[in-house]
């Protein structure tokens, strides 16, 4: 059975998406990375669902539901770098805000929904959210205060839902 995580997008990534014009587009391809800037997608296989989510001003939205299509640099990626000084990812520069290139970034392809930054959690279910680690311990967001969430610390990072809230987000978010 498939499985589901959380990605958080960041200010400064959600803004070139907005500046680039991406919004309403689906994108092909996500980052995975080796540095916090660029969370690593451990554990995420292909089949499994990732939601990127955004804060703005203590309210949390879904920007993309991803399904993951593959791990691997496809032939879509371009030549891989020879230097420093080359591109990561030359076949996917209109997505490159997604972090191509972040240190030790590798593509993640995927069927995803269209990007938007409209579609909040409602207060009351991101208070029930909860995510499981591999030793299959679950927690909940910290700083969420009145259905909005103070700080989004708990959130950054990839991070594998339980099924139930994997469940609620499918709701959320729909077909």
């Amino acid at each position: 059975m498939p499985d589901a995580f959380t990605v958080l997008w960041t200010q400064e990534t959600c803004r070139a998406l907005r500046k680039e014009g991406r919004v309403g587009e689906r994108p092909p391809v996500a980052f995975s990375g080796a540095h916090s800037s660029l969370p690593a997608w451990s554990g995420a296989r292909a089949g499994d669902e990732v939601y990127a989510v955004h804060v703005n001003r203590g309210e949390v939205f879904v920007v993309s539901r991803m399904r993951v299509v593959d791990l691997e640099r496809g032939d879509c990626c371009g030549e891989a770098p020879a230097t420093w000084r080359d591109r990561a990812f030359p076949g996917h520069e209109d997505w490159v805000a997604l972090g191509a290139g972040g240190c030790g970034a590798s593509a993640v392809h995927v069927d995803s929904t269209p990007v938007r930054f409209d579609q909040p959690i409602p207060g009351e279910l991101l208070g029930q959210l909860t995510w499981r680690n591999r030793r299959n311990q679950t927690r909940g967001l910290k700083y969420v205060v009145d259905g909005r969430l103070e700080r989004a610390v708990s959130l950054q990072g990839f991070y594998r839902l339980t099924p139930e809230s994997a469940d609620e987000l499918a709701e959320l978010v729909g077909p």
